[in-house]
């Protein structure tokens, strides 16, 4: 009979930061495994923690606002799920303390990098569905994103972040960003872009990544409204 798999006490603590207490700690530990680690590692679970993550954030936002259409739903759920956003609440979660990772990552500081931590808080919304079911993924993804819930003003126009920085340099009458596909990594069901967004009035340039090529664009623009507005 195999050993039952028990959590340390930051592991424990991390668990009841993120609101769940796992009935089987070994999802938790597979969740917090990147690859350069070991085998079982989270990218299985980050396939599925991605959808779940849509699946709640599209049905909060239905909920919350029932007379916006279809478009605009849709923007208010790209911007909450984008790779920028799912960092920051794992910053909040102190995330990155808990990964177990490959020493090459270690030393490289993959306990920080935005893209690992992203992915590593989808694999753990996968991890909340295996051992809960749906409605216990959907209260962790609910509480961690009530703040961003609450914020969102129905009223205001949505944009997304390639839009918004293009109407930017329009208005200063500056040419518009290019954007160029720096790499492809990944296998061909988890495949990750990188773009570059060059920005040449303001010798500006900033890199996405995301799961598409348009979705790092996004994140790329995103990050140059950022260091434009500083």
């Amino acid at each position: 009979m195999a050993e039952k798999i028990r959590l340390t006490a930051p592991q424990a603590a991390f668990s009841r930061r993120l609101g769940h207490e796992f009935a089987d700690p070994s999802l938790l530990r597979t969740a917090l495994t990147h690859r350069s680690h070991s085998s079982p590692h989270n990218e299985r679970l980050e396939f599925l923690g991605d959808s779940i993550l849509n699946c709640v954030v599209a049905h909060l936002l239905f909920e919350r606002f029932p007379q916006l259409p279809e478009g605009n739903l849709s923007r208010l759920r790209a911007n909450l799920v984008k790779k920028d956003t799912l960092h920051e609440l794992a910053l909040g979660l102190e995330l990155g303390e808990q990964l177990r990772l490959g020493e090459g990552e270690l030393k490289s500081g993959g306990h920080t990098r935005p893209s690992i931590l992203a992915d590593a808080l989808e694999a753990l919304f996968g991890a909340v569905y295996l051992d809960a079911g749906f409605d216990r993924a959907k209260v962790v993804v609910g509480n961690l994103f009530t703040a961003k819930l609450d914020a969102i003003a129905p009223d205001q126009p949505i944009k997304d972040p390639k839009t918004r920085l293009q109407e930017y340099l329009q208005a200063r009458r500056q040419p518009l960003p290019v954007y160029t596909l720096a790499a492809t990594d990944g296998q061909a069901h988890l495949q990750q872009f990188r773009v570059l967004c060059e920005v040449a009035s303001a010798a500006l340039q900033t890199e996405g990544q995301g799961s598409s090529r348009r979705a790092a664009e996004q994140e790329a623009a995103s990050r140059a409204l950022e260091k434009l507005k500083a």
